[in-house]
Parts: structure tokens; sequence; C-alpha cells
């Protein structure tokens, strides 16, 4: 006999949607260019890289900012 959290799996975890995915990814994107990243740089970055330059983002606001510095050298 099957217990209802075995029949009804969608229910109780609902699947990801693609549309959920981008938006997440749309708005990690704005965090970076708010952070001081490149827009070209974010383009090539996947969600893995994204979500771990968003964990520390201190960290991150400050290379950031050696590279800009770097590039106006």
């Amino acid at each position: 006999m099957a217990t209802s959290a075995e029949r009804n799996k969608p229910s109780n975890r609902p699947k990801k949607s693609d549309a959920r995915k981008r938006s997440r990814r749309k708005l990690h994107e704005k965090r970076l260019l708010g952070l001081g990243i490149a827009p070209e740089k974010i383009v090539h970055l996947n969600t893995k890289q994204i979500r771990t330059m968003l964990r520390k983002p201190v960290k991150t606001a400050k290379t950031a900012a050696k590279l800009a510095a770097k590039k106006l050298a």
C-alpha cells in the first residue's frame, strides 16, 4: 500500500521551472552589477560561479574595484 507521499510527488515537492531560474539569474546578475563586476564578465559566468561570488559580496566588490583600478592604470 502506497502512502500519500509516494503517490503525490509533484504536489509535495514542485519541480523547478525555467522561468523562475531565468528570473533568479537576472536578479543575481543585477546584484553583481551593483557590486561593480563588468557586464562583459558576467555574461560568461555560469550559475555556480555567480552564486559563489554572491556568497561573499564584500570580497567580490573589493576584487572588482582592484580590477577596475588596474584597467584604468
